[in-house]
């Protein structure tokens, strides 16, 4: 877990590991280093940022997660294909929790509370999150927005005032009417969150607050923009239930 935002460096670190997830407990830190091309020092830096005391209690945590496995693939029924689609969103879940960026989500907490409305921002497939979490946010009588249309987006986020709180939703975090709108928002300086896949992203680079997830390469619609958004999903789920409890 995130206690302090990460450098670039650390961020392609973590992005590495997480790539090479299956791989990591097999290697020495001295070869994880030579394998990324960074120092000892920067990874266990950017692992302490995680929330782990250094590289041996990372792998500790990673057998600790190995014993806890999937007993439905053991079903000899299941085929490969469907192992694979198992697995998948099993990794989904459980690296995005791993990458909850704590502090960003604490902070997020008393901003919505303290703002006068909340705004979403999303296209495509991320629509369908936002439009969850606007029915939510109204049911604990939240005033919240959802703003899908590009032509709305653009002059939208021009007006908007620091007693709004802005949450844009983008898997890849290049959605043009978005990054032109977190533009208008840090130049007025909106509070803004983006819950995203994409850490190297335009978005992310523009958003003071981010939650990050973790999405697989692996798509079984190539052909098409439907890349998974369970961890969007997740993280949106995650502010939403925290927000609600704070309310009790």
């Amino acid at each position: 877990m995130t206690n302090t935002r990460l450098t670039d460096t650390e961020e392609y670190i973590w992005r590495y590991i997480n790539q090479h997830f299956d791989h990591i407990a097999q290697l020495t830190i001295s070869e994880l280093s030579e394998a990324a091309s960074v120092s000892n020092a920067s990874i266990i830096r950017t692992l302490k940022k995680k929330g782990f005391g250094g590289f041996t209690d990372f792998k500790h945590d990673i057998q600790l997660k190995r014993r806890d496995n999937l007993h439905v693939l053991s079903n000899h029924d299941l085929s490969e294909d469907t192992q694979r689609s198992i697995v998948k969103n099993y990794q989904e879940v459980i690296r995005t929790l791993n990458m909850i960026d704590v502090d960003t989500l604490e902070k997020s907490i008393p901003l919505i509370h303290q703002a006068e409305k909340i705004i979403l921002f999303a296209r495509g497939f991320s629509e369908l999150i936002a439009s969850e979490m606007l029915v939510k946010f109204q049911l604990v009588n939240k005033y919240c927005e959802l703003h899908t249309d590009p032509n709305i987006i653009r002059p939208i986020s021009k007006r908007l005032s620091e007693r709004t709180f802005v949450i844009m939703i983008s898997l890849n975090g290049e959605t043009k009417s978005l990054v032109d709108a977190a533009k208008n928002c840090v130049e007025n300086q909106v509070p803004t969150l983006l819950i995203s896949a994409n850490q190297s992203s335009s978005l992310a680079k523009l958003a003071p607050l981010t939650l990050f997830g973790f999405k697989t390469d692996l798509s079984y619609f190539p052909d098409f923009e439907v890349h998974s958004r369970l961890p969007l999903f997740i993280l949106s789920r995650i502010l939403l239930d925290a927000y609600a409890a704070s309310l009790r």
